[in-house]
């Protein structure tokens, strides 16, 4: 009997199942003085309230590669370039108001929104021989 290659074949499927739990935190906060152009408004973590209406006491730490944070002022999305955020108990956010624009009035409402997601990935994989 002459010698024959013997190939395997295997044959195999995976299914993989992918999901994002986001985790969103609200502060809000009303400033106090007018901020005027070429300086920083600087919110301190204790100066906010949650959506409780509880004063903060934390900031979140913001998850490596799968968070981001959203500032409104006066209902206004803030560039992100503009912002300055620290976590943890100690925490701020600090808006740049930059030279040649209008000021942050006093009484102007700020709102932070802080979103992490937790994501978690399962796959099965089926193999036919």
């Amino acid at each position: 009997m002459p010698l024959r290659i013997v190939k395997l074949f295997v044959s195999a499927t995976t299914t993989t199942t992918t999901t994002t739990v986001p985790t969103v935190n609200r502060f809000y906060y009303v400033t106090t003085a007018q901020t005027t152009a070429g300086n920083t408004l600087t919110i301190a973590v204790g100066s906010f309230d949650t959506d409780a209406g509880t004063a903060a006491t934390t900031l979140p730490t913001l998850a490596t590669n799968n968070s981001y944070i959203d500032v409104f002022v006066n209902g206004v999305q803030v560039m992100s370039d503009l912002l300055t955020y620290t976590a943890g108990a100690a925490g701020s956010l600090e808006i740049d108001v930059p030279a040649g624009s209008e000021p942050i009035e006093a009484d102007t409402p700020v709102v932070l929104e802080v979103v992490n997601y937790a994501p978690s990935s399962t796959s099965t994989t089926t193999v036919i021989t």
